[in-house]
């Protein structure tokens, strides 16, 4: 009777084990999948800014040094060969950005341009923010010694922050509140 309740005993613990084991090698999967999302929507959101940009240089909205200077910008960030390039380009182009906006008037007739313009810089702030979390949280499950011990994560590589300047610029309407709107 006692051998029989320890082989059962003995069964349910690698039963236990065999389980967590597995829910953690899934987890670790399912992180690195949200990952390769994540990455996907970050360089969607540097594509897409950088095409607004783009626009917005083009459209003549702004003086001609500050369209160079942003189509200039935009340029370097698309021609970006690998990754510590691109961080390098990007990061240029939102400080770029930032200054030329800075310096910019209310342009009414153009105000889907830049409305538009800074969307999509804000969207890259967000997808950034969301694949360095998601980098974190990678960081996070696979510091365990026994996901090490036992190769959990299998031969995927450990991730590694995206490091830029993503700070958005600062609207317009937020810049120079309408007075009408204080009661003034």
């Amino acid at each position: 009777m006692t051998e029989v309740l320890i082989a059962v005993c003995t069964l349910l613990v690698l039963l236990s084990v065999s389980f967590y084991l597995s829910w953690r090698a899934s987890r670790l999967d399912r992180l690195h999948s949200r990952l390769e999302t994540a990455q996907a929507a970050l360089d969607a959101a540097l594509e897409r800014r950088g095409a607004v940009v783009g626009e917005l240089a083009a459209s003549g909205v702004l003086g001609p040094a500050a369209s160079v200077l942003l189509s200039d910008a935009a340029a370097r960030a698309r021609r970006a060969e690998d990754r510590a390039e691109r961080e390098v380009a990007e990061s240029n182009l939102s400080r770029v950005l930032r200054a030329v906006l800075a310096e910019c008037d209310a342009v009414p007739d153009h105000g889907d341009l830049l409305a538009e313009t800074y969307a999509a810089a804000r969207h890259v702030h967000i997808a950034r923010r969301f694949y360095n979390d998601t980098v974190t949280a990678i960081h996070t499950a696979r510091s365990s010694r026994l996901v090490g011990a036992l190769h959990l994560a299998g031969h995927a590589r450990l991730p590694t922050y995206f490091e830029m300047d993503d700070e958005p610029p600062e609207p317009l309407d937020q810049r120079w509140p309408d007075s009408t709107a204080s009661g003034e």
